[in-house]
């Protein structure tokens, strides 16, 4: 062997991420409210933002895409009433932000999606409307939901042991064109908290007013509407997490361009877990980089409600791991693109590793992981994790290899540079 071979064999394997999808859709609404032109940088272009854009479109919204990210011309709050409905594919946090985002426009809209998406819940979201003299309804808790809109009052809100931080961000990202403001309070259990601290972060940017006046108590003042501005959407750290499995799978090096370990998502405390278990992590400015090492053995519990998206990443670690892995506190999991947690022990199971749901989790045993054919649900965080395990297990295939593109499309090319 060449000293250059060496050379490239001693290099960590490099991947990059797209942009953040929380980051992203967030900025967008934010965008096609505001008074003026934005510019939102490394925006993630895939079938669940193409759908949240058509819909702002659809009310609006001029979104035009450019080198390194999109143009979006706002529409300063004054919302487009549109013919028909405005489908919404499976994307949840878009049904969620648009239920809102419509009682500010004026006559009636329909927002509906696909079948699993009109299985989800929005009916907390809907009654909260309701007491803020919203005209909106859904059918059994669940979308279509309709809305005859004639601006939102704003005002006192109250919402209790919900199953989606999503409809805080929805409110709270809508709240600056309320007649009244609004005064948020959360009570009980409190999922995904990361993510409404993600949104509060945007409003300012994009010139919201917005402070929190006790524990989960927000205030957002009226008025003070978004000014158009230049936003660059940081890496997602989500779909990073694939490759730190990769890593630790693999015992190898793999460096993620695209993301900080400083990032805002609260994704990026799986490297956290990945440290604990025995896997070296550096990292620099855009860049994180995970070295597997001999996985700890024993048995651990892990909290995942600030970060339940990574629990498939983490079920399929585990699933290589010696010793029991406990999954904990986030039972919402039955309520995503597919019942999650089903999901995962059907397909562990199928690779013959022993695992079982409890209450708000799961139980694995991990074990020597044989191939199979896995079934995904439709759901890209199923495929994407056992994607990862067949790197390491010759003879795992993806059943359904295009639902990544809900999230990321490029997943399959970024995978085959490990």
């Amino acid at each position: 062997m060449s000293n250059e071979e060496i050379h490239r064999e001693s290099l960590p394997a490099a991947v990059r991420v797209p942009g953040s999808k929380s980051l992203t859709q967030r900025a967008l609404v934010a965008a096609a409210l505001a008074q003026g032109n934005s510019f939102i940088g490394n925006a993630l272009i895939a079938e669940d933002t193409v759908y949240l854009m058509e819909g702002l479109k659809s009310l609006g919204a001029q979104i035009v895409p450019a080198e390194g990210g999109v143009f979006v011309s706002g529409t300063a709050g004054k919302l487009r009433n549109c013919e028909g409905g405005i489908f919404l594919g499976n994307n949840g946090t878009a049904l969620r932000f648009l239920t809102v985002l419509v009682t500010l426009g004026s006559g009636k809209y329909v927002l509906t999606g696909g079948k699993r998406l009109c299985e989800r819940p929005v009916g907390a979201l809907v009654r909260a409307l309701q007491g803020m003299q919203a005209d909106v309804s859904c059918r059994n808790n669940c979308p279509p939901v309709t809305v005859n809109a004639c601006g939102l009052k704003g005002g006192a809100v109250f919402l209790k042991d919900i199953e989606s931080s999503q409809y805080v961000s929805a409110l709270l990202l809508c709240a600056p064109y309320t007649l009244k403001g609004m005064d948020l309070s959360l009570q009980g259990e409190i999922v995904s908290l990361p993510y409404i601290d993600l949104t509060i972060e945007v409003m300012r940017e994009f010139g919201a007013e917005i402070s929190a006046t006790g524990r989960h108590r927000y205030s957002v003042a009226a008025g003070k509407i978004y000014r158009g501005r230049n936003y660059i959407v940081e890496g997602d750290a989500s779909s990073a997490s694939y490759f730190f499995l990769a890593a630790a799978l693999l015992k190898k090096a793999v460096r993620i361009k695209g993301i900080s370990r400083k990032s805002r998502q609260g994704d990026i405390r799986l490297i956290e877990v990945l440290e604990k278990l025995g896997c070296r992590i550096s990292a620099g400015d855009n860049w994180i980089e995970v070295e597997g090492k001999n996985l700890a053995p024993g048995d651990f519990t892990f909290d995942l409600n600030d970060m339940p998206d990574m629990v498939p990443t983490l079920a399929v670690l585990a699933a290589f791991r010696e010793g029991k892995t406990m999954i904990t506190n986030v039972a919402h999991l039955r309520l995503k693109e597919s019942n999650r947690l089903g999901a995962l022990v059907a397909e562990l199971n199928r690779i013959g590793i022993a695992a079982e749901e409890t209450k708000d989790g799961l139980v694995i045993e991990g074990g020597r992981p044989r191939f199979a054919a896995i079934e995904t649900y439709n759901d890209h965080r199923i495929a994407m994790s056992f994607a990862v395990a067949g790197l390491a297990v010759p003879g795992i295939t993806i059943a359904d290899k295009k639902c990544v593109d809900k999230s990321f499309p490029g997943f399959w090319e970024e995978l085959k540079k490990i």
